[in-house]
């Protein structure tokens, strides 16, 4: 079943979830640093998560915490010129012309080009780290 905040597009199922008021922000932000146990309870029981979904919450948390809107979506999901270059930060001219040259894969459906959202976070990651050198 899908809920009000997973609306389903052609490129799958995305969530989206607003910024923390500033005091639910700053209180979980409290929380976080402490560095204290990270209990997850699912109907009432304990459950320790892997640690890829531990470093995935924990994640999540702290960019609530920061005072920033969250955005979900699967790992292979097909993103939209629009979607994938919010996604990178970039203009969608810079994200055509990025996959024209071959820096970004791209994929069309008919006329449209679709882009993995695991394609555009490497070029993103990626990029960002050659602006801090």
């Amino acid at each position: 079943m899908v809920s009000m905040n997973q609306p389903v597009t052609a490129v799958g199922r995305q969530s989206t979830y607003p910024a923390l008021p500033p005091q639910e922000a700053a209180r979980l932000g409290e929380a976080l640093s402490a560095k204290a146990d990270v209990s997850v309870f699912v109907d009432g029981t304990s459950l320790r998560l892997p640690d890829g979904a531990r470093d995935a919450v924990i994640e999540l948390l702290r960019r609530l915490a920061d005072g920033e809107g969250v955005e979900i979506h699967a790992a292979h999901a097909w993103l939209t010129t629009a979607q994938a270059a919010k996604l990178a930060g970039i203009s969608q001219t810079y994200l055509r012309n990025l996959s024209d040259a071959g820096s970004i894969p791209v994929t069309y459906r008919g006329t449209h080009r679709r882009y993995r959202s695991a394609d555009v976070l490497a070029w993103a990651k990626a990029h960002r780290g050659s602006e801090n050198e």
